[in-house]
């Protein structure tokens, strides 16, 4: 981010804490995290969101989910739209 701009590294972090009160790497974990949640409403499963959205792995969504929704992404897909998940096999 801070290449892209031609500052320093300090500088967009300065920014941050001031004006949005987070910091870069957490601004980018929320819009990627915003950009999950439609994803899973789209009706995409949970390793094409994590992949799609720039989360990586399943394991980086669900901590993701935990952190800023404090769920899974499995229970916000069934509380957000309705659905159930199918019920194990026999």
């Amino acid at each position: 981010m801070a290449a892209s701009a031609a500052v320093s590294t300090r500088h967009p972090t300065r920014l941050f804490r001031t004006e949005p009160g987070t910091t870069p790497a957490r601004r980018v974990e929320r819009v990627r995290l915003d950009r999950a949640q439609q994803l899973l409403l789209d009706g995409h499963g949970i390793t094409a969101a994590a992949r799609h959205s720039g989360l990586g792995s399943d394991e980086t969504l669900r901590r993701a989910f935990a952190r800023h929704l404090g769920i899974t992404p499995t229970e916000y897909r069934r509380r957000c739209t309705g659905t159930r998940e199918p019920a194990p096999s026999s």
